[in-house]
């Protein structure tokens, strides 16, 4: 459990000294963000994320997001889209470890009705901004509502909060960059965004103490 705190510890002191970075616009807070990635898989693999199927999946899904971190650095298009598809790729990931663990179809359907109204918000508040993005943003976001939905089927199947938690933080997060990214570019994004995000891909790093 030591190594555990010393890697949860590692991610928050990271986050905290990103933030702070960002507000003075300092070149480390790149360093300073990749640094708290590095340590949601760091916790994920003293959680037990290689001694199990469930636990190795996350464990790609996390790396997969790291990857993600680091292209978000640039604010260049192209390589945004790489972030993109990076994360695309680790919340196939997520849904993947969740059907693993098991999921309740009834909870899924229910979740996914549940989550129609506030995606359709966004989409129609995003949709005049997205010019040729929007077909890779509509993308991402049919497989993370998705991803969100499963997390709170697998909840509703074996029960524990910590996995539809992080999911949806991680959601809500995605909000935040989407505004940065094609609304509102500003650092308040950040400052919302990316403690909401971190805290999820936390949650999730630690599912695997509880999934075996």
């Amino acid at each position: 459990m030591g190594v555990i705190y010393v890697a949860l510890g590692m991610t928050v002191a990271a986050v905290g000294l990103l933030l702070w970075f960002l507000s003075h616009e300092h070149y480390l807070y790149g360093f300073f963000k990749m640094l708290a990635s590095t340590g949601f898989i760091f916790l994920c693999i003293s959680s037990g994320g290689i001694h199990s199927a469930y636990g190795l999946i996350i464990l790609v899904g996390l790396v997969l997001s790291w990857w993600g971190d680091l292209f978000l650095i640039s604010r260049g298009a192209g390589i945004f889209m790489l972030g993109l598809v990076s994360f695309f790729l680790a919340h196939i990931c997520y849904i993947a470890a969740f059907i693993v663990y098991g999921t309740d179809l009834s909870s899924a359907l229910i979740a996914l009705a549940a989550l129609i109204v506030p995606c359709a918000f966004i989409v129609r508040w995003l949709h005049p901004h997205l010019g040729k993005m929007r077909i890779a943003v509509y993308a991402y976001m049919c497989v993370i509502t998705l991803m969100a939905a499963l997390s709170v089927s697998a909840a509703a199947a074996h029960g524990g909060l910590l996995i539809p938690l992080g999911a949806i933080l991680f959601f809500c997060s995605d909000i935040f960059v989407a505004r940065d990214r094609f609304v509102r570019p500003g650092n308040i994004n950040a400052y919302i965004g990316l403690p909401l995000y971190y805290s999820g891909q936390v949650l999730l790093a630690m599912t695997p103490l509880y999934v075996q």
